[in-house]
């Protein structure tokens, strides 16, 4: 079962009075802020997106965690899907959602917008079959037991903002396991490790997890573990924008604005990437290109190089190490691209 909206967000005091109220952890003590005045969002890109019903932290502000909460995020790009709309909605209603789809398609970067949108900060983890139980819960350090270290998951659950993990399908399976408790209707963490002491899940702490499809092209992936998999009330499947035949305009138009290419070079750039893609996707090469990817090879392009000489210094060499691989990449965006008699300009 997963964590219910109602059950959660308490009934909001009608006072507008603003409270300040201290916190002692440790040593340490926190002072936060609450407001029935809070602001909205402070980003530029607010008001593009159909948000402003769901606020995922009324009356509180994480004014005491402003360097955790991401600044100056690009806009992403959404071809009808509305991805930003529809993970604050999750969060809103079930506080955590699961993102999957391959490398590059913008799980992190959207991640990160809709922390900013939201004014939530974000505790983030890479998965991996290293990532332990100690890291993500904590431990203790030096002799004896006084000297307990909260792990990042533990931090996350007394502060609150965005928990995301990433490549959560690599995890262990005793890691994910301790997550379950967090996930349900119980809420809470018991630590085990150090005194059995209960940390209830903060009243403004939301889980995200994203991985790639599970697949032998992703080394290291696994199936979910089932339980935490059931715990994930809301999935939400991200694919690029353009692939194969599909060339978006609006990629097109976002590359050109960013690279200052024209919109020729915009195109061709795309197309290459898309065709990479739809390789990717295929299983015949072991890396799609994302956006950013594609910036960088019209970003040397914009400073006088050949495409394909770019594309030796980005795409290629980024794709593998392999050199077959990179020939086939090669082939591709000669293509598209085929070489110039002379070191012409593409600018």
């Amino acid at each position: 079962m997963s964590y219910g909206h109602q059950g959660l967000r308490e009934k909001e005091e009608d006072s507008r009075i603003r409270k300040v109220t201290s916190i002692r952890r440790d040593n340490y003590k926190i002072t936060v802020s609450i407001n029935k005045e809070r602001p909205m969002s402070q980003s530029p890109l607010y008001n593009q997106y159909d948000i402003g019903k769901y606020d995922l932290h009324p009356n509180y502000s994480f004014a005491h965690l402003a360097d955790m909460i991401p600044k100056s995020t690009p806009k992403y790009i959404d071809s009808g899907q509305h991805y930003v709309e529809r993970i604050v909605r999750a969060l809103y209603y079930f506080k955590q959602c699961s993102l999957i789809g391959p490398s590059g398609t913008g799980k992190t970067h959207i991640v990160y917008l809709v922390a900013e949108l939201c004014g939530l900060p974000v505790w983030e983890v890479n998965c991996g079959l290293q990532t332990s139980s100690y890291d993500l819960i904590g431990r203790f350090i030096g002799l004896g037991k006084e000297n307990w270290i909260d792990g990042m998951v533990t931090r996350w659950l007394r502060q609150g903002g965005i928990m995301y993990l990433d490549e959560a399908n690599m995890m262990k399976q005793d890691v994910a396991t301790r997550l379950n408790p967090v996930l349900d209707t119980r809420g809470h963490l018991v630590l085990n490790e150090k005194d059995n002491e209960v940390v209830e899940r903060h009243k403004y702490g939301y889980l995200v997890i994203s991985m790639n499809p599970y697949s032998a092209e992703f080394a290291g992936t696994k199936p979910l573990n089932a339980a935490m998999r059931r715990r994930m009330a809301v999935w939400i499947n991200f694919d690029y924008t353009s692939v194969g035949d599909k060339i978006s305009s609006v990629e097109v138009e976002m590359l050109r604005n960013r690279a200052k290419v024209n919109e020729d070079v915009a195109y061709k750039i795309v197309q290459a990437g898309a065709e990479l893609r739809r390789q990717y996707k295929s299983g015949d090469i072991p890396y799609g290109p994302s956006l950013g990817d594609l910036i960088n090879w019209a970003t040397l392009i914009h400073d006088g190089n050949t495409a394909n000489v770019a594309a030796e210094e980005t795409i290629i060499a980024l794709t593998s190490d392999n050199s077959e691989v990179q020939d086939d990449v090669r082939r591709i965006i000669e293509s598209i691209f085929p070489k110039p008699e002379g070191n012409q300009s593409m600018r």
